[in-house]
């Protein structure tokens, strides 16, 4: 897993973006999982500081309690809809997925696993996935 900070050094400009997608609102989406396996999905305010992608739970709460029981995650930046006329001005979502690190208390911070950017093309005629992981590097799709 790697660090917010090792991923913003080896992709400077996609990480520029995909992190002002996540500080452009308050409230994000966090996935986790459940004690039987299940999905659980969960209002969360994120923030990055110090090279660390921190976020925290509050006391009790179950999305804490399944990541201290598996640490795996998915975060979802907020979801705005494109403006019809204007299209490509959409700067899209952003996706981050990992493992969270417990951190003092009910903070945690992520060890990134993947991160993905989804927005369309200057034209606006072609959906983009650009997504980032350790092993394989940025890659791209456009999809009609």
């Amino acid at each position: 897993m790697t660090a917010w900070r090792e991923f913003e050094a080896a992709e400077r400009e996609f990480a520029r973006r995909v992190r002002a997608l996540f500080d452009a609102h308050k409230h994000k989406t966090i996935a986790t999982l459940r004690a039987d396996g299940s999905p659980r999905i969960s209002g969360i305010e994120t923030a990055f500081e110090d090279g660390e992608l921190v976020f925290g739970s509050m006391p009790h709460a179950r999305k804490g309690a399944d990541l201290r029981r598996d640490p795996r995650f998915a975060l979802h930046s907020a979801t705005v809809d494109p403006v019809e006329g204007a299209e490509a001005q959409w700067p899209g979502e952003a996706k981050i997925a990992g493992r969270a690190r417990t951190g003092d208390g009910e903070r945690f911070e992520a060890d990134v696993a993947e991160v993905v950017h989804t927005h369309l093309n200057e034209a606006a005629t072609l959906l983009v996935v650009e997504w980032w992981t350790p092993a394989g590097g940025l890659r791209r799709v456009g999809r009609e």
